[in-house]
């Protein structure tokens, strides 16, 4: 341990370099990076990459930026974090969202949580580690990735599957508040479509309105909701219907077509096909003429280039035993001083592929409140900015360099 916390201790210098890691943040968050826009940021990314003297950056074919370090003759140690945001929040921002007010030592605005600080934190993280370059036992990752707020996993697939990197572990930036998270519940998106008889308005008896079937279809999906399996880590399944379009020659039509968009998270011992049989159980017993699909992701990315995913995707927890917990804990507590929380996110990340469908040992750690992300309130300590940078410095090294740390 002491051997451990020196070494962090000698990537801490003053940190003359926390103001450029403020002002390098900062600068993301006033770039615009809307899912599928992302190609702003990331060439800011790829360009700051370089100018700090990391020896290999690359632009995948699908927009993400890739750097590595490392002599690759030992594991691989990926870092994830996502280039891209939702829409701005439509609701009022005390911070202009893409103003980047830096005040009362934090900083505002879009993507400020979500995940743009994380990103930022990683690449000075790393940067603390380039001295050491020839002391690193195999290869650190930098994968900074787009399109994952509509569909989590499918970048970062590409950037395992057809980029050639094959990490052994992987940690995600998503934020955790400065705890760790060790596991998420799955996510399935359904679009159920109920379809009806059209008819003129004036003789409504005369059709079949498919928006009525639909809404006994929610009415069940409401009753439901209460009765999902729990677990005592990941909490309890949920379902929401999220969305609602119908179908009609008129607003004096009779609608023909109503479909429901159907948001699933699975919890433990829940499954896709679970889920789907719930459904496709509601729609028998209220005798509905309906079908169930999964909905599937299919958008270019900025680069042009187009990937589909199926939008589904497993629960999954790592082993609170797992070397990975106990090596990002330590380093917490070196850095930090307090032992972090072990808990798990909310909502869905790129885990839910490297951990949940690859099965690679994927843990998370990342500055920002989850409760603010997608949020007019975004805003981050620059404190815990500056030491989730230690955090991944250490992490990293504890991980990759056991010749310094014996």
């Amino acid at each position: 341990m002491a051997s451990h916390f020196t070494f962090i201790r000698e990537l801490e210098p003053e940190w003359v370099v926390a103001q450029d890691l403020y002002a390098f943040t900062q600068k993301l968050v006033q770039t615009p990076s809307i899912s599928t826009h992302e190609g702003d940021v990331a060439a800011l990314v790829a360009e700051h990459l370089t100018a700090l003297g990391f020896p290999r950056v690359h632009v995948s074919p699908m927009g993400c930026i890739i750097a590595t370090l490392g002599s690759g003759n030992g594991p691989t140690l990926l870092y994830d974090a996502h280039m891209d945001t939702v829409e701005a929040a439509t609701e009022a921002w005390e911070h202009p969202p893409f103003d980047g007010v830096i005040e009362n030592g934090a900083l505002y605005g879009l993507g400020a949580v979500d995940m743009k600080s994380a990103l930022a934190a990683m690449i000075y993280g790393a940067r603390e580690l380039l001295p050491y370059q020839d002391e690193i036992d195999g290869t650190l990752v930098l994968a900074f990735v787009v399109q994952e707020e509509p569909c989590e996993g499918l970048a970062v697939r590409t950037v395992i599957e057809e980029d050639g990197i094959r990490p052994d572990y992987v940690l995600v930036g998503e934020p955790s508040n400065m705890q760790i998270s060790r596991g998420q519940r799955g996510r399935v998106m359904f679009k159920v479509s109920v379809r009806g008889k059209s008819c003129h308005a004036s003789q409504p008896a005369l059709g079949q309105n498919a928006i009525y079937a639909a809404s006994r279809l929610v009415f069940n999906v409401e009753l439901l909701a209460d009765t999902l399996l729990k677990d005592p880590f990941l909490g309890p399944g949920t379902i929401a219907v999220t969305g609602i379009e119908s179908r009609g020659a008129s607003l004096n039509a009779i609608p023909d077509l109503c479909k429901l968009y159907v948001d699933r998270r699975l919890t433990l011992g829940e499954t896709v096909n679970g889920a789907r049989a719930q459904l496709e159980s509601m729609i028998a017993r209220e005798n509905l003429p309906a079908t169930v699909e999964i909905t599937t992701y299919e958008e270019a990315s900025y680069t042009g280039l187009v990937r589909t995913a199926r939008e589904a995707h497993p629960a999954w927890v790592l082993d609170r035993a797992h070397p990975l917990v106990t090596a990002l804990n330590h380093t917490i507590q070196t850095v930090r001083g307090v032992a972090p929380e072990i808990t798990h996110w909310p909502f869905s990340t790129d885990g839910a592929y490297t951990m949940g469908e690859a099965g690679i040992p994927t843990v998370g750690f990342g500055p920002g409140d989850p409760n603010l992300a997608h949020t007019p309130r975004e805003v981050v300590r620059l404190d815990d900015l500056k030491s989730a940078a230690h955090v991944y410095a250490g992490f990293a090294a504890m991980m990759l360099m056991p010749d310094r740390m014996r």
